[in-house]
């Protein structure tokens, strides 16, 4: 089994960027979880001191360990829906996570791309290039993945939002299916979906900005 820290040694820039990106990336989405938390009324996750990106605050030492020795890591933050404002609000508050993770996504591809496109910092394969390229790449599979309508995923409250019966799956239940699928996930070929369809949403970030820089300095010149 190779583990993810012996890319420290094989290759570093790859290790630490990976690092880097997936630990600011789950700080911020937890971030939004509080923030939006917040402005639905719920502020447990404000005094539990979440409005941060700390990284031992919004991931704790276990899931650092995990992100240094395996590659992945998680996050969570404590929020009491019966302080939520209106039937949406869990919603919006779950749906607040995945559309950081978009965000950082978005903001990735555009400096990828802007860098190549005006020739900045070396252009294409510069170092800045490929952190920027794994920044978007990295949050597209953190988007799509967070969104899967499995239980204690943000899709899931998402979905139970327009689909209310899946909210009476009852708790025992919810937590056997997302056993299962962590399972499929990691032990099966099933997992390469996950990965191939966020992938998938970072190309076409890639070429949706390729074409937007393409038109600015078209019409810029």
């Amino acid at each position: 089994m190779n583990f993810f820290i012996a890319q420290a040694w094989a290759d570093p820039f790859f290790f630490f960027a990976w690092a880097g990106v997936i630990a600011f990336s789950i700080c911020v989405h937890e971030f939004a979880h509080a923030w939006m938390a917040l402005r639905c009324g719920d502020d447990t996750a404000a005094q539990a001191g979440h409005l941060s990106l700390n990284p031992l605050r919004q991931m704790g030492p276990g899931s650092l360990l995990a992100l240094l020795l395996v590659g992945i890591a998680w996050g969570a933050v404590p929020v009491n829906p019966r302080q939520f404002r209106g039937r949406a609000a869990a919603a919006v508050v779950s749906f607040a996570g995945p559309a950081a993770n978009l965000l950082l996504a978005l903001l990735g591809g555009a400096l990828a791309i802007g860098l190549t496109h005006f020739d900045l910092l070396g252009g294409r394969g510069g170092p800045a290039d490929d952190f920027f390229r794994l920044a978007c790449q990295a949050n597209a599979v953190l988007f799509i993945f967070n969104l899967l309508p499995v239980p204690l995923f943000d899709g899931w409250s998402v979905c139970s939002l327009l689909f209310p019966p899946l909210q009476d799956i009852s708790a025992g239940t919810a937590q056997n299916i997302t056993w299962l699928f962590l399972i499929a996930v990691f032990a099966t070929p099933a997992g390469n979906l996950v990965w191939q369809a966020g992938l998938g949403l970072e190309r076409w970030l890639l070429h949706g900005w390729s074409v937007f820089f393409t038109l600015f300095g078209a019409g810029a010149g």
